[in-house]
């Protein structure tokens, strides 16, 4: 599975984006990707909602469900 991001995140950053100029560069260039990764990229298992988005309705719907089992 590592291998696989790391491929992702060079074809998308490293390569894509190169050539660079400086090591900040690449860090500031990391840190936007994986912000993408992790919080806004569109997913289809998750109904074409970022992780983000689908966690935050994961929340919504346990608080929901507390509420009316009377636990909240």
């Amino acid at each position: 599975m590592a291998e696989t991001i790391n491929g992702l995140y060079k074809a998308e950053v490293i390569h894509k984006d190169g050539p660079w100029r400086s090591i900040e560069q690449v860090e500031l260039a990391t840190l936007d990707w994986v912000d993408w990764f992790i919080n806004r990229r569109i997913m289809e298992p998750l109904g074409y909602l970022s992780p983000k988005e689908f966690e935050m309705m994961y929340y919504e719907q346990e608080e929901s469900l507390a509420m009316r089992a009377g636990l909240k």
